[in-house]
């Protein structure tokens, strides 16, 4: 039984899904502890309980099989079943963010053998810490594939906070591992090579034509781009939302930035936000940005080593590096190279 104290680094839920992938690929289980504790709504809810119960399925048991999995619960104790390849179809009942919750299961379905059909259904679009799918899709996804990954996505419909109701569909060609060869091969990546053209979306429903009229305004404006490579698109949603995506490919990477458009925040705001995040990037010369970062860390432990440049850490990655190292007899050594820049390696 591993041990995890929640409230370790940022304490927020990325531990308790690197926990749960983890503990669903290598068998061992796990107590939690102070679940979520430096949050607002500290406990598990409902979101996080989704993935407890999509964990506990993808390994042939149930949610009642869990100690403690309950709302607003502040410690489980989580035994794995053995992970296996099927159709599953998980809801997560709010605007909880499916990329997360699939995060949390696929590196156990990558090391099945056989397919799996995986259907999410809540938040694709959600805030500022939840990746949106066009980032689970374009990058994170495009990464696996770089590793070996047999994987791929398809958006069905848009789900924003709070109404949620967004759909996504995944398949996953998994691969056992044995006789030594891990399930991912390990990666290389240092070089991000130079920018090509890139685009952006606004994307938003049930709101306003102004709103995000001043936000397209904002990014032609501030990136210098011309109107056709800055498009307003109207989406299907249960309700009201609206998010700014810029999409910068690179000869070597692919970044999407994104910022969440809210009650209060105004546009040139939200729009400002994808900017920054894009310009850092771009600026630091790296392949990998700060949110890939932190969910490559999983897959290069299981591919046994790798290393790749990316910016300065954050908090998040530091926390993850941390769960890892409780299941997977893995070093991880950060080198600062330079103003953001930075090297991760990852040794078995």
């Amino acid at each position: 039984m591993i041990h995890i104290d929640g409230s370790q680094g940022e304490g927020g839920g990325q531990v308790l899904r690197t926990a749960l992938a983890l503990s669903l690929v290598t068998g061992q289980p796990f107590t939690l502890d102070n679940i979520r504790v430096k949050r607002r709504k500290p406990g598990l809810q409902r979101q996080h309980l989704a993935c407890v119960a999509a964990a506990a399925e993808v390994g042939g048991r149930a949610l009642a099989d869990v100690e403690g999995a309950g709302l607003d619960s502040a410690r489980i104790v989580f035994r794995p079943g053995v992970p296996r390849a099927g159709a599953y179809r998980f809801a997560i009942g709010t605007a909880g963010s499916t990329t997360l919750l699939f995060q949390a299961v696929l590196p156990a379905l990558l090391a099945c053998g056989g397919e799996s059909t995986v259907e999410l259904e809540g938040g694709t679009h959600n805030d500022d810490l939840a990746p949106p799918f066009e980032f689970l899709d374009l990058t994170f996804l495009a990464a696996l594939r770089r590793m070996g990954a047999d994987v791929d996505a398809a958006l069905a419909r848009h789900g924003f906070y709070p109404a949620g109701g967004g759909r996504f569909a995944a398949r996953v060609r998994g691969r056992a591992a044995g006789n030594g060869n891990p399930v991912l091969a390990p990666l290389e990546w240092l070089e991000r090579g130079a920018l090509g053209e890139g685009s952006a979306r606004v994307i938003g429903a049930r709101l306003p034509a102004h709103v995000f009229a001043r936000e397209a305004e904002t990014i032609r404006d501030g990136l210098g781009w011309p109107e056709e490579r800055v498009r307003v698109e109207m989406v299907d949603s249960a309700g009201p939302g609206n998010m700014v995506l810029i999409d910068q490919p690179a000869e070597q990477a692919r970044e999407i930035f994104s910022a969440v458009g809210r009650r209060g925040r105004p546009a040139e705001t939200v729009a400002r936000a994808a900017i920054g995040a894009m310009r850092a990037w771009a600026k630091a010369d790296v392949p990998v940005g700060p949110n890939l970062a932190d969910q490559l860390l999983i897959p290069l432990a299981l591919a046994g080593g790798g290393r790749f440049r990316t910016v300065a850490p954050t908090r998040h990655v530091r926390t993850n590096m941390e769960v890892v190292g409780r299941f997977l007899p893995v070093a991880f050594a950060l080198r600062e190279e330079g103003r953001n820049r930075w090297l991760m390696e990852v040794e078995s």
